[in-house]
């Protein structure tokens, strides 16, 4: 009995360590991304991915969008969708603030409405998810 609650104690603490949760304004939890850009719903099945050299797949590894290292989302035709700026403030392709993802995690709208947390999640990933590609989630 005690090495299965052993191993089932190390199993959580390795999920809550290597995942970061999504949850929508009402702290429900809509997805997680894992540390290695593994994009999931709340019921862990993976709807994308965001690789280290800043490619953007959905789950069948089809390249849907790249985020750049001076903060440009590009879709998959290199076509830029948007911006994420260093303080946070995320922008549409014609510069338009459309939101903002917080030191905290909260990721706001253009009115600064809460719609959704991503705590611990890089602030571009955060602004992937939540306004420019839709995950099945």
């Amino acid at each position: 009995m005690k090495p299965l609650f052993l191993f089932a104690l190390c199993f959580w603490i390795f999920q809550g360590v290597s995942s970061q949760t999504i949850q929508n304004s009402s702290y429900s939890t809509t997805g997680y991304i894992k540390s290695d850009g593994t994009i999931q719903t709340s019921s862990y099945s993976t709807v994308g991915y965001i690789r280290d050299d800043g490619r953007i797949q959905n789950s069948s590894y089809s390249t849907i969008g790249y985020i750049r290292d001076d903060g440009r989302i590009q879709n998959s035709s290199y076509s830029t969708v948007g911006y994420v700026k260093e303080d946070g403030r995320v922008q549409n392709s014609s510069y338009s603030t459309i939101g903002y993802v917080k030191e905290d995690g909260r990721v706001q709208n253009s009115s600064y409405s809460t719609i959704g947390y991503a705590r611990g999640v890089k602030k571009e990933w955060a602004a992937v998810v939540f306004f420019f590609f839709e995950f099945d989630k």
